[in-house]
């Protein structure tokens, strides 16, 4: 089970996540309150192994200004949240790096991963950002084709059975293991990386 732990903002964070043994972390580059400049995404990137992905979070904007906030970040993917069209995917291919697409269950209907071209889909809650859980069985009925990850709402009470109920192929937690708004928890997220992994 791939398990990206996003919204991170300090060494300790990164810290926790990569010794929990997360295969993914984010870093928030868009209007949010847990983001981060991009030069200090680059600081907490350089602790990051190699064998841990990195990820510059946006949210619809311009290409221009993701392509040079992830090279002032030095991530090694990108996440797009929102509406943005296949040609956003397409102007970013050139970068060479992973691309997500980061989508809500209410627009997911029918999606397949790499539709817009991306390398990865993200299914968030019909209400992104709101860390409420929902019915996350309406995408085990009909998952999306290709690799997908489950996110919104998921905690370290929950996400073993969002797992089966949903059989993603990876997951995406964020609120989930903070202890306050913004602030991650490392209990949190050793305990969150620990049962994604066991279900």
């Amino acid at each position: 089970m791939f398990v990206k732990i996003c919204g991170l903002s300090t060494a300790a964070d990164v810290a926790a996540a990569v010794a929990a043994g997360a295969d993914a972390v984010g870093f928030v580059l868009t209007d949010s309150p847990r983001r981060v400049e991009a030069g200090l995404a680059r600081e907490l990137v350089t602790a990051v192994p190699e064998n841990v992905l990195t990820v510059a979070v946006f949210r619809e904007e311009p290409a221009a200004y993701v392509r040079a906030a992830v090279g002032a970040a030095g991530v090694r993917a990108v996440q797009l949240h929102g509406n943005h069209p296949a040609a956003a995917f397409a102007e970013l291919s050139d970068l060479g790096l992973p691309l997500i697409r980061a989508t809500s269950a209410a627009k997911a209907a029918g999606a397949d991963c790499g539709d817009l071209g991306e390398e990865l889909l993200l299914i968030d809650a019909p209400v992104p950002g709101a860390g409420e859980p929902w019915d996350w069985a309406e995408l085990g009925a009909k998952p999306p084709a290709g690799k997908w990850l489950l996110a919104g709402g998921l905690s370290p009470a929950n996400v073993a059975a969002a797992i089966t109920a949903a059989s993603p192929w990876g997951v995406d937690v964020s609120s989930g293991v903070e202890i306050r708004r913004g602030v991650k928890g490392p209990a949190l997220i050793a305990e969150f990386v620990r049962a994604a992994k066991s279900a």
